[in-house]
């Protein structure tokens, strides 16, 4: 347990500034970290993208599957570490994003996109839609399976590839990194996804503020 402490210490004060770095985040960006748990992302993130950017940090207000994750404990972190560009969005599981159209620049999707969070058919999809709808024109995804990866369930991972890019996203790299699950360090892989066209037509509810 104190070895997995340190571990998550460290990946929120160095490693994953040095992460998300290299997969894209720059500062005066907006990111989505959709999904944030307590932050393991979001607060790295908002580090980079400093005060001229901003990181929406959207989950439940408690999960309660593993220690530490929720909007409870993001905010103790927040708070600790005066953090003042990370925005926290409450969610009950709604597939809707309460963001305009084309207003972030990059979407974190880490460890939530697989069978777990989406048993029910075309909720992923539908989900997909609205991650296209509020990301810029030149905006990308950074995609970690999570689950699939860690259990080689490349079955799984090769449908979720495919609803993304059905979803007209286009691969356009790869990472082999070090990166926290669930609290502990692991091997992971990362795709960036980017958006290709203006695909979906903008109605009233996209200029939700």
């Amino acid at each position: 347990m104190i070895e997995m402490e340190k571990n998550v210490r460290k990946w929120l004060e160095e490693d994953g500034e040095e992460f998300l770095r290299k997969v894209g985040i720059r500062r005066g960006q907006t990111v989505l970290d959709f999904g944030c748990g307590s932050g393991n992302y979001a607060i790295p993130a908002a580090r980079i993208v400093g005060r001229e950017g901003k990181v929406y940090a959207l989950d439940k207000k408690r999960w309660g599957v593993w220690p530490g994750e929720g909007l409870d404990d993001l905010a103790k972190r927040v708070e600790s570490r005066e953090l003042g560009n990370i925005v926290m969005m409450k969610t009950s599981g709604e597939l809707k994003i309460a963001l305009k159209a084309e207003s972030v620049g990059v979407v974190l999707l880490y460890d939530v996109l697989h069978y777990y969070y989406f048993p029910v058919a075309g909720d992923r999809r539908r989900l997909l839609q609205e991650v296209y709808r509020i990301l810029k024109p030149d905006g990308f995804i950074s995609f970690y399976p999570g689950d699939p990866d860690v259990s080689h369930n490349y079955r799984e991972l090769e449908v979720i590839k495919r609803e993304i890019e059905e979803t007209d996203f286009c691969l356009e790299s790869e990472y082999a990194e070090i990166i926290i699950h669930e609290n502990v360090l692991v091997e992971g892989h990362v795709l960036n996804f980017r958006k290709k066209s203006s695909k979906w037509q903008r109605t009233e509810d996209d200029m939700l503020p």
